[in-house]
């Protein structure tokens, strides 16, 4: 049998690549955008600052790798129309709820979430403008491939109730790391979670009544 390879150039590189994402990830966690430099991601590294441009092409590339590898909403091709095909039978109803509650667990759960949602609405970075774009895009193919058809002919506008739903649960999961409570309900508690998901539950029963 021959010996375990646990060194060499691909792996290596692997390595750095890694090491400069949560090293950016740490600064961007303490610091925010603000002075944010090749320079300083590096030094925390423990690498040559030309390693960010070699394997990245510079900070906004560093940036844009972290973000995209961090984000909840990012599905590849293959997962978009893996999820449209098993939504079409109930016509998105179980996705519709199944999204909120996944989000809303992740952005509790998660405190790089919360910075990159709050990145999102507050820095002018074009990577930030680049997620929030494929975001967007992926909302599209769901929307049009899984529930337009459905509430076409309806009163209810499914767009605008989910547009509802994700920012109050953006709201909230911000909200509640400094404050908690909100409208009597303790956000940071799983039975006040639990009461959030039950109430988005019923919400889109509603939608779909």
């Amino acid at each position: 049998m021959g010996r375990k390879v646990t060194d060499g150039p691909l792996r290596n590189k692997e390595r750095t690549k890694q090491k400069l994402i949560d090293s950016l990830g740490v600064i961007l966690i303490e610091n925010g955008f603000k002075g944010l430099n090749v320079m300083q991601v590096a030094a925390k590294a423990n690498v040559d600052r030309k390693l960010v441009y070699k394997y990245f092409g510079g900070l906004e590339g560093l940036v844009r790798e972290y973000l995209f590898t961090k984000d909840y909403w990012r599905f590849s091709d293959e997962q978009t129309a893996e999820v449209i095909a098993q939504s079409k039978a109930d016509f998105g109803k179980r996705m519709a709820y199944q999204l909120l509650e996944d989000q809303l667990n992740a952005l509790m759960a998660n405190e790089e979430m919360r910075k990159i949602v709050t990145w999102g609405l507050s820095e002018d970075f074009e990577p930030l403008k680049e997620l929030n774009l494929e975001r967007e895009e992926v909302g599209e193919k769901l929307f049009a491939a899984v529930y337009d058809d459905h509430f076409k002919d309806k009163d209810k506008n499914i767009r605008a109730i989910e547009a509802i739903l994700i920012s109050g649960i953006y709201y909230l999961s911000l909200y509640a790391q400094t404050n908690g409570t909100f409208c009597g309900i303790d956000v940071k508690a799983e039975k006040g979670q639990d009461e959030i998901k039950k109430s988005l539950k019923q919400i889109i029963d509603w939608a779909y009544s």
